[in-house]
């Protein structure tokens, strides 16, 4: 229900039943989320996703959004360090996890996975563009959703929708060719090593095939008699004489695995730079498409320019002082 709400929150405004009396609050009261003021709230990125914060307890509004904003242009308020704090710490466990990965997957082959500077491969200036667009988008929706236009709203995020796909069709394929490109530098996978077939077992030896022939005699006679059980269980001895016939050891052979002793290594995984989540150089075009179009890679991308964003702030800040 929580994510419910949330959802119809961000669709229609926290206020949508007129329950929410924004009039009496401050944005600076405790219960207003001071992250969310400051731009970015991270409970709101990850929603249903392995990465999902769960909703904010916090108060979001946009009109105490806008008293923050003249505040902070006179210089009486910022809470861009607190969200700066928060957003490194998302970053520095995704970078972990990265770091974490590529380890593991060293440890199976070293050539089997590396980390892919996706913001390198797929920046172009059409991608560039349709980015900057977005984020004129993103804040038309901000806008018609504090003036109260929920239809203008709804057809802004669906525009958003419709330049985010069309970008992330475009990274996909800048991707995969970057990917055609290195598979062609793979050496071919040899094929699985053949498992030596097991031999035949020889026949018993004279003694025990003297008393193979002796308990089938015995129960053929058990059964002339009509003694059905005897009969059954001479048979069954004369089976396991048969299995105590020697059989010799396969010689051992370093270079002969079984299929389950053989590694899967084929797959030639790749780690996205900026989510951290696996690829494949095999992936096709629609799979890094919504790689690209995901929750969870918007929202970093979404964080990671945020950060550099109040980085430049940070620095002009403090050149002007």
């Amino acid at each position: 229900m929580d994510a419910m709400r949330k959802q119809l929150d961000v669709l229609m405004g926290a206020n949508r039943n007129g329950d929410v009396e924004e009039v009496n609050r401050n944005y600076y009261d405790r219960d207003v989320c001071r992250l969310f003021l400051a731009g970015l709230c991270p409970h709101d990125l990850f929603q249903l996703t392995k990465m999902d914060l769960g909703p904010c307890s916090k108060i979001h509004s946009l009109q105490l959004r806008k008293d923050y904003e003249d505040a902070k242009s006179k210089g009486s308020e910022n809470f861009d360090t607190e969200l700066e704090d928060m957003i490194e710490r998302l970053i520095v466990e995704c970078d972990r996890k990265i770091q974490r990965a590529l380890k593991r997957l060293a440890d199976e082959d070293a050539k089997a996975a590396i980390a892919i500077s996706v913001s390198e491969v797929t920046l172009t200036d059409e991608i560039l563009q349709l980015s900057k667009q977005i984020k004129e988008k993103m804040k038309e929706v901000d806008t018609f959703d504090f003036e109260g236009r929920t239809d203008d709203k709804i057809k802004a995020q669906e525009v958003v929708e419709e330049l985010r796909a069309k970008r992330a069709d475009m990274q996909a394929t800048l991707l995969l060719d970057a990917f055609n490109k290195d598979r062609a530098s793979l050496p071919t996978p040899a094929p699985p090593p053949q498992v030596a077939a097991v031999p035949p077992p020889p026949p018993p030896d004279a003694r025990t095939q003297e008393m193979i022939n002796e308990k089938l005699k015995k129960a053929e006679e058990l059964g002339e008699q009509g003694m059905v059980d005897e009969a059954q269980k001479a048979l069954e001895e004369a089976e396991a004489l048969k299995k105590l016939a020697p059989r010799p050891e396969p010689p051992s052979d370093p270079s002969k695995y079984t299929v389950a002793d053989v590694r899967i290594t084929d797959q030639k995984l790749r780690l996205c730079d900026i989510c951290g989540a696996f690829l494949s150089v095999y992936d096709n075009d629609r799979r890094l498409a919504d790689h690209f179009g995901g929750k969870l890679h918007l929202g970093y991308m979404l964080i990671r320019e945020k950060l550099k964003e109040l980085q430049v702030l940070s620095v002009m800040y403090h050149f002007l002082l």
